[in-house]
This record gives C-alpha cells, sequence and structure tokens, in this order.
C-alpha cells in the first residue's frame, strides 16, 4: 500500500525530523516514495513552542524576503530575528525538517493565526477552525524528481505573500492551504500509485486528526478510484504507534 504518514516530529533514517512522508509499505518494510522538501528546524523545540520561528524558517528555505508586513515577522522580537538570520544563514543548530505538522504551524503565523503554542499542535488547530474551503482554490506545490518526490512548498509561500500584502481575509488564505496540501498528496498518490500498480492508500498520523484536510484527501483519492484507509478505532496520532509496532513485529516473527 502506499502510507501517507503526515506528523510533527518523528524520527528519520537518514537522521532528519521526518513527518510528511509517502510510504511505499507492507508489514516487512517500506520505501520512501516522496516527502515534503526540507526544512530548517531552528532550536528544536523552540521552533515547536513559538511557530513565528518556523514560519520564518520556512521562508528564508523559499528563497522569500521577511517583509515587515507578515504578521510572523511582526511577532518576532528584532533582536531574536537578527540571531535567527545569523543562525540559518550559517545552518547553525537547524535540524532539517520534512514535518507537514511544523510546516501547518508556520502557515498558521504567517496568516496571523498563533504565533506561540502553549501545547502541541494549538497554531494548526486553530487555523483548521478558521479555514474556509468551500470556495477556496488551492494553493500551488511543485513537485520534482522521482524518487523521492520532493514537494516544494515555495509556490505556496509566494502565492501566501502576495494574498496577504492584497489583503485577502486569513480564513480565505488558510483554506487555500488545506486545499493545497490536500491537492499535493492525492497528486503524488497518484504517480506513485501508477508507477507501483497500488490502488491503496492509509492516511495516518497527528496531522490527519485535522478533519478538514482529512476530508479533502480523502475525497480526491476515492475520485481516483483509491481504496482509502483512515482510522477509526485507533487514533491517527501517537497513540497508534505501539499497536503498529506490535503488528509488524508479529508478522517478522
Amino acid at each position: 500500500m502506499i502510507g501517507v504518514a503526515l506528523d510533527g516530529t518523528g524520527y528519520g533514517d537518514d537522521d532528519a525530523i521526518w513527518g510528511g512522508e509517502f510510504l511505499v509499505a507492507d508489514y516487512a518494510g517500506y520505501r520512501r516514495a516522496a516527502h515534503l522538501a526540507y526544512a530548517p528546524l531552528p532550536g528544536g523545540d523552540a521552533a515547536v513552542r513559538r511557530p513565528y520561528r518556523m514560519a520564518l524558517a520556512h521562508l528564508h528555505a523559499a528563497g522569500l524576503a521577511w517583509d515587515e508586513a507578515y504578521p510572523c515577522v511582526a511577532a518576532g522580537p528584532p533582536t531574536e530575528q537578527r540571531v535567527l538570520a545569523r543562525q540559518l544563514a550559517g545552518n547553525l543548530n537547524c535540524v532539517p525538517t520534512s514535518s507537514m505538522g511544523r510546516l501547518f504551524d508556520a502557515v498558521a503565523s504567517m496568516i496571523g493565526v498563533r504565533h506561540v503554542a502553549t501545547y502541541e499542535a494549538q497554531a494548526a488547530i486553530e487555523m483548521e477552525a478558521i479555514a474556509e474551503t468551500s470556495h477556496a482554490d488551492a494553493y500551488p506545490f511543485d513537485l520534482t524528481g522521482d524518487e523521492p518526490i520532493r514537494i516544494d512548498p515555495a509556490p505556496m509561500w509566494r502565492a501566501l505573500g502576495a494574498d496577504l500584502l492584497g489583503g485577502m481575509p486569513a480564513a480565505r488564505m488558510a483554506g487555500r492551504f488545506h486545499r493545497g496540501v490536500a491537492a499535493a498528496v492525492v497528486e503524488v498518490c497518484r504517480r506513485i500509485g501508477r508507477q507501483e500498480g497500488l490502488k491503496t492508500v492509509g492516511l495516518s498520523g497527528g496531522v490527519f486528526q485535522n478533519i478538514t484536510l482529512l476530508g479533502l484527501c480523502v475525497q480526491g483519492l476515492q475520485s481516483l478510484s483509491f481504496e482509502v484507509l483512515t482510522h477509526r478505532q485507533v487514533p491517527p496520532n501517537d497513540g497508534g504507534i505501539a499497536l503498529g509496532q506490535v503488528a509488524i513485529a508479529a508478522a517478522l516473527a
């Protein structure tokens, strides 16, 4: 099957922080077929607690200036921004991450929803709560390479920045982002499915607690005749890890 694992923090087999992965997998093993492009995670947990840091890191990775009109820039103290800029330029204490959860945090700060989090995924949860998707078109993501396919959010950041400076409401931008992520998920699965001859997709990881994103992904995948597996009795976040470990151990025994 194709396993789509979208999460906040996971340790990858290349020593990076994973969380935006597309795996061709069974109980015996996996192959990483696609992932969200790496961005720097400056200061580790500091970026998790302060989403504006993650937004600034993503803007840096996308090659975009820190415009003072962006809410995430206004939220960061000038002294901290100067240190962060040097940190990013020198790649100091910046672990690469493909985390979709951190991308959600970054976008939430960019559009002014939440800059400092007091609990896990707070920024993403609050952004989902305001997202207006019914009339929102999708932000673009670039898909590059063959295997692994890289999902590059740089075009999304450019479009988001233009919308922000143009005065678009945060709810519309949040909706465009949700639709953009879902469209990227569906297109990557389409490409992997065609290449591998697979028609089953499993959606897991804490990001799929986002019902808006989950619904958009299921709808898009089913329109391409995929069988879509989602969580019902076991949670998609860390609460499901032990059961997965048991299932793999049993298969390998």
